[in-house]
């Protein structure tokens, strides 16, 4: 019971997760439009222009106005409505559970050209508590899963979702991401990846949550094992089975040579 303890976030890692969204400090604004926002983290000391490390952290802000907190907290966690939704999506699919608040995933998704797709596996935690709703995930390694040769294993370092109500039908979505791609990314890849691509997936989030009560209606309406853990039919699995994903024991594909000679068109 100790390993399992030892591998779950505890009540400090949602705490600090949800410290990290909150805070304005040595956050660098790259995105504000239409209710939403998007920051680059700058460590105290770091350098602004072409010294953004390749390992950020990314923080998304979106302002809800048309759908419930309960709502969007159901919609990252449905894993069969994602498919009608996620257009970087590949596959996914949920691996075994480790607790009634817990499971490890895969999820490999598009990048864009000529990059590598990627893929990782995380364990996956939620909490609710006090009107709040916090789903945070990292990589672990798993032996059935290992990394596939047409796709580049990525490495969740901490990413993770804090919904807040802000009425009855509005909410404050937030998404926090610090990952590393395992590729040699050059900065236009950063700066496209955050005022591009993430307010992309963000519109694509919130439009998921205006179809969503639909959708539910009638595909199981009745079954949310996020919210009902007795519904959850995934297999338990041994905590001894998965360990912490470190960057370092993947291996770095070089894919600048392909990406170079595209920065002039698509860095504007």
């Amino acid at each position: 019971m100790s390993e399992l303890k030892s591998i779950l976030p505890d009540e400090e890692a949602f705490a600090n997760f949800k410290m990290q969204c909150l805070s304005t400090e040595n956050w660098h604004n790259k995105y504000n439009k239409n209710e939403m926002q998007v920051w680059i983290e700058h460590p105290q000391g770091a350098l602004y222009g072409n010294n953004v490390p390749k390992v950020h952290k990314m923080k998304c802000k979106m302002t809800i106005k048309d759908v419930s907190a309960a709502t969007m907290y159901d919609v990252i966690h449905d894993g069969k409505f994602r498919s009608t939704w996620d257009p970087n999506m590949l596959e996914s699919y949920d691996i075994a559970r480790l607790s009634e608040n817990a499971d490890v995933g895969y999820y490999s998704w598009l990048c864009p050209k000529p990059l590598k797709n990627r893929d990782v596996v995380t364990l996956r935690s939620w909490q609710v508590k006090d009107d709040e709703y916090i789903i945070i995930n990292f990589s672990v390694k798993h032996k059935s899963h290992p990394p596939r040769s047409q796709l580049v294993r990525a490495v969740s370092i901490q990413t993770g979702y804090y919904i807040k109500p802000i009425g009855p039908n509005s909410c404050t979505f937030i998404y926090l991401s610090q990952a590393d791609p395992k590729g040699s990314l050059p900065k236009w890849i950063v700066n496209k990846a955050s005022q591009v691509l993430a307010p992309r997936v963000l519109k694509c989030v919130h439009k998921a949550g205006q179809n969503y009560p639909a959708w539910k209606q009638h595909n199981c309406p009745s079954v949310k094992p996020w919210l009902h853990p007795e519904q959850n039919s995934l297999p338990m699995m041994d905590p001894s089975e998965v360990s912490i994903q470190r960057a370092d024991s993947l291996e770095n594909v070089d894919e600048s040579s392909k990406v170079d000679g595209q920065a002039g068109e698509d860095s504007s």
